[in-house]
């Protein structure tokens, strides 16, 4: 519960509006923040393009799913656009989205949360204009005639733009904001700044999609050498039926890890001349399920959950209590890990990997996380990530191993049978190694840029805006 005293002035200024959001976010102290800088201000609906029609969202559209990406292109929920990977979203239908251009919105666009969890932010990269935005997502579309796009979306995140957008939330039980209520929002006018917080964003974005581009060519790499086609199947599950050898049925009866597309992925793999990952020298580790008692930050170990893993910006959700863990390792991830997110729904984020770079070095992984660490030279990280993680045949194998009725998970002994292709040379794998890694600490510089960015605009602001 949060108690809080505020003079009835306030209650005037916002319209005798009597919900506690806007009092208790400190939307009022940084409005009052921003009108005593000695710089300009603009409200954002002045800075954006074509006025309020520059805020909007797509509205109650029912969707018209497609199965692939010719007949369909990606479609972003609100916490898909977080994500820094969203090359496995779901597709809607294109003939949709041309019906009603409300879905997309030009790269350099502000994306913010606007229900449930609201001011969630990202920013319009240019790998993500080629897909279809949720409704449940605020598209802020800046004027680059009047203001920066990079410095527009460094503001609106930081800690004096976020608490003005979330203070304009309405409803109870599930809160939403709509663009009435973020237009007269201040936006202070910072000369030089906006311009460096601009570059800073832009070469963000651009890390971003470098790295992105480099996973996807180190995933072709492997399917050219190996002979893999790109795609299997549309889905992990199919409607399908299959025989199997009465041999392959001794430890697994469930049809799902007997499927044809299953079967096809371990042939191309044995075609391939795969060797387990066990007897390649990957190690398996999976989390001790205890009781887990959090702490505040400086007394614990940052913890990460198999959902936190795949976003784009990485943070400690919590820290998990030092003594919990003593000497044990099981809970560490270490940097070069291959991470897979081991439960959940078959199609969902279950059997989904990311590579850990240096900025995962050391935290905790949850229960629901397996991580993969190569011991043996001939096999480099980044190799295995992209074969299991970067590959249509890598994803399929570890999505047939899913055991489980209510909530699936996948068992480390049948990932660790997973036979992967010996067929690249030496040379080969540490090609795809170092794009991988390349691609790594990509990510990380992307990170350290806007937050650098951000960091700027907030230190102006402190700074009375001169």
């Amino acid at each position: 519960m949060i108690v809080k005293t505020i003079p009835s002035t306030w209650l005037i200024e916002q319209e005798h509006r009597l919900d506690c959001g806007p009092f208790v976010k400190g939307a009022i102290e940084t409005r009052k923040k921003i009108q005593t800088l000695a710089c300009e201000k603009d409200h954002l609906v002045d800075l954006t393009l074509g006025g309020l029609s520059g805020m909007y969202h797509v509205g109650q559209d029912k969707i018209v799913w497609a199965q692939d990406g010719f007949h369909g292109m990606p479609f972003l929920r609100s916490s898909d656009i977080l994500d820094a990977d969203i090359t496995e979203s779901l597709f809607i239908s294109r003939k949709q989205v041309a019906g009603n251009s409300l879905f997309q919105c030009p790269a350099g666009t502000t994306l913010i949360t606007r229900s449930g969890t609201i001011g969630r932010m990202t920013y319009m990269r240019p790998d993500m204009t080629d897909t279809a935005i949720s409704q449940d997502v605020l598209k802020v579309v800046p004027d680059t005639s009047k203001v920066n796009a990079g410095y527009l979306y460094a503001f609106l995140k930081s800690r004096f733009g976020l608490p003005m957008v979330t203070g304009g939330t309405f409803g109870s039980i599930i809160v939403h904001i709509e663009a009435e209520n973020i237009a007269d929002l201040l936006v202070p006018r910072l000369g030089a700044v906006e311009d460096q917080a601009h570059e800073l964003i832009q070469r963000a974005a651009n890390a971003q999609v470098e790295s992105g581009e480099l996973r996807k060519h180190a995933g072709s790499m492997v399917n050219e050498i190996c002979g893999f086609p790109e795609r299997l199947a549309p889905a992990a599950r199919i409607f399908a039926y299959s025989s199997a050898n009465s041999n392959d049925v001794l430890r697994r009866l469930d049809a799902t890890f007997h499927n044809p597309i299953a079967q096809q992925a371990e042939a191309l793999t044995k075609a391939a001349n795969g060797i387990a990952l066990s007897s390649a020298g990957v190690l398996g580790f999976e989390s001790n399920r205890m009781k887990q008692v959090f702490v505040e930050e400086g007394y614990g170990t940052p913890f990460i959950t198999s959902g936190g893993i795949f976003s784009k910006t990485i943070t400690p959700e919590r820290y998990l209590r030092n003594q919990l863990l003593g000497e044990d390792k099981t809970w560490r991830i270490n940097e070069y890990d291959t991470l897979i997110a081991r439960s959940g729904q078959v199609g969902g984020i279950i059997g989904r990997g990311v590579w850990a770079d240096s900025r995962l070095d050391g935290f905790a992984a949850s229960p629901h996380i397996l991580r993969l660490r190569p011991t043996n030279e001939e096999f480099p990280p980044g190799y295995v990530y992209a074969f299991l993680c970067l590959t249509d045949v890598g994803y399929q194998l570890l999505a047939r191993t899913a055991a489980g009725s209510s909530i699936p998970f996948l068992p480390l002994d049948a990932v660790l049978e997973i036979k992967i292709p010996t067929t690249p040379s030496l040379q080969q794998r540490q090609e795809i190694d170092e794009l991988v890694k390349r691609s790594g600490e990509l990510r990380k510089q992307s990170q350290e840029l806007e937050k650098e960015a951000v960091a700027l605009v907030e230190r102006a602001i402190e700074g009375g805006g001169r």
